[in-house]
């Protein structure tokens, strides 16, 4: 069986031969009358139907029940408590769950005939059911990793309830994806901007060999906002892979000038998705590619498209998390006009990895944390104006805005910081979601690890980014990278971003933020403890650099804070 995805109000008649149909979360509120909607047809033409966080509220509204604002939202893990029941959506299942929120409204009352299956501590109706018009709704995200039994309870509705056939087979993905390159590209070249990560390289590899390196030209931009030793490793990378197609072009102050002043996240996004079109077109006038016999590749992947507020069918109704590089008004007028290909771009980054390995590129490269497109710019966080830590009965209120996704839309709020590390595993992973949930207007938890000064004598400076703090970014990040992987700790971890943010003193006025996640298609993430004695020797050794006040450690799982803080 295959799966497409629609606009909410697609009309019965388009939907009526679905073998089922999913409703998908949102950050909506049912009670907006611009919020997305369903064709009410849908729900009662006997179609098996599954509504998920928005889709069980909207469900709910639309068949008479109440949904209403909940006291205080609930974001990350939770437990559900299942009632003894013989529902076919939980059948095999245990009592007692691990499963992901992330919702404000809730259902207060569910719609006649309707039994509820299932609740956690705050949300009393985490699941219901209507057997007899085949319709069932969840309040907790069963698509993402974190929700332990959740690719059983999808199974479960898809080939028990819906009756679909398990005949799709993975092996056919590379054939198929090549199809789409040719198809795409038609009699065209493609230029590729590649990075080094899996992302790019995995695309390039493919556009290779659907169309030959004679006609894929590729070039890795050196933009100045790259890690330490970072363009180093790509030249090694692809002249390992035996890609002669691939130059380095060295344009820094192309990307860093445009940024000069720049502090909110969006615009720094905006601004480097842009020049990066400014510089693909410079490039292909060099070296005068005719107009109209190329495209441009890209190593976009799934979630990239989400969190840019998108699906391939329909942008109206979606959130925006963060506009991604390769999803700016530049790209966007280049999609609209045919110039664009991008193999993955249906694919999570865990499918991408294992489509690298059936390309038989190296372990090396495939395992690589990933690393984002705007580089060390969305690492390297700024203020307008200087600004004093507030002290609050949870801990310092810290006006260093990071960007979070709290109901399934964007936040952008101040940092919540604790004076002291959690000594336990346990504490690591409970304290952060217990004290956004219950305070308002923060997204993400911080706790000190080291510093020159106490947070009561830390400030937030005006800050942008610059020569001088890019290179203390580096600094950092290699000692970082280096003590992880020599320690084994970069094993255990999907991604460790380190990042910088202008708090501190007049002597030192930055300090840095290590972020060690696990995640598996970035989705959803853990905040992952890291052994005491390896945590205080890397804080250590990172505050010995000059300029550095202190050293934090991002507490908070995804939701609510985004992986990356900007």
């Amino acid at each position: 069986m295959s799966s497409a995805v629609y606009p909410s109000e697609s009309p019965v008649e388009v939907l009526r031969h679905a073998r089922g149909v999913i409703i998908s979360g949102g950050p909506a509120s049912v009670y907006d009358p611009s919020s997305p909607t369903v064709d009410p047809a849908v729900l009662a033409a006997g179609i098996p139907t599954l509504g998920i966080c928005y889709g069980q509220q909207l469900i709910t509204h639309l068949l008479g029940g109440e949904v209403r604002k909940g006291d205080k939202g609930e974001f990350g893990s939770a437990f559900l408590d299942l009632k003894p029941s013989d529902s076919r959506l939980f059948a095999g299942l245990t009592d007692h769950q691990k499963v992901w929120m992330s919702h404000r409204d809730l259902v207060a009352v569910p719609p006649s005939g309707f039994r509820v299956l299932g609740s956690t501590t705050t949300c009393s109706t985490a699941a219901i059911e209507d057997p007899e018009r085949r319709i069932y709704a969840v309040q907790f995200h069963p698509e993402v990793i974190h929700t332990t039994e959740g690719v059983r309870i999808l199974e479960n509705f898809l080939f028990s309830i819906c009756g679909c056939d398990k005949d799709w087979n993975p092996a056919n993905r590379i054939a198929q994806v090549e199809d789409q390159i040719r198809e795409t590209a038609d009699d065209r070249n493609i230029f590729f901007f590649v990075s080094g990560g899996v992302d790019s390289t995995v695309a390039f590899t493919l556009c290779l060999q659907a169309l030959g390196s004679e006609r894929v030209c590729g070039v890795y931009v050196d933009t100045g906002l790259m890690r330490e030793g970072e363009t180093e490793f790509v030249e090694e990378t692809f002249a390992g892979l035996g890609h002669d197609v691939v130059t380095i072009e060295r344009a820094q102050e192309e990307f860093l000038g445009p940024l000069e002043g720049v502090h909110e996240p969006e615009l720094k996004r905006h601004i480097i998705g842009e020049q990066f079109v400014k510089v693909q077109e410079r490039i292909m006038a060099q070296r005068r590619f005719a107009d109209g016999s190329w495209i441009l590749g890209q190593g976009t992947i799934y979630p990239d498209t989400i969190e840019s507020g998108g699906s391939s069918r329909d942008q109206s109704k979606a959130a925006t998390i963060k506009t991604h590089h390769n999803r700016v008004p530049g790209i966007q007028k280049l999609i609209e006009q045919g110039l664009i290909v991008e193999p993955l771009a249906d694919f999570y980054k865990d499918e991408v990895r294992e489509i690298g390995r059936e390309l038989g590129l190296s372990s090396a490269l495939l395992d690589r944390h990933p690393f984002p497109g705007p580089g060390l710019a969305i690492r390297c966080l700024c203020s307008a104006e200087d600004h004093a830590v507030t002290r609050t009965s949870e801990g310092w209120l810290v006006p260093v805005h990071s960007v979070g996704v709290q109901g399934d839309s964007r936040s952008y709020a101040p940092v919540l910081a604790i004076d002291s590390f959690p000594s336990t595993e346990a504490r690591l992973q409970d304290e952060a979601t217990e004290l956004v949930n219950r305070t308002s207007g923060v997204n993400r938890v911080m706790a000190l690890v080291a510093s020159h000064e106490p947070l009561a004598k830390q400030s937030v400076f005006a800050s942008y980014i610059t020569h001088g703090r890019l290179d203390l970014l580096r600094r950092a990040d290699g000692i970082v990278r280096g003590m992880s992987l020599e320690s084994g700790f970069d094993n255990k971890v999907w991604q460790f971003p380190v990042i910088l943010i202008p708090l501190g003193t007049t002597d030192a006025r930055d300090s840095v933020v290590l972020r060690p996640i696990y995640s598996v298609d970035g989705m959803t993430a853990d905040s992952v403890p890291m052994p005491d004695d390896l945590l205080r020797a890397m804080a250590a050794r990172v505050l010995e650099i000059p300029g550095i006040a202190g050293i934090y450690y991002d507490l908070t799982h995804k939701p609510p804070g985004t992986i990356e803080w900007e």
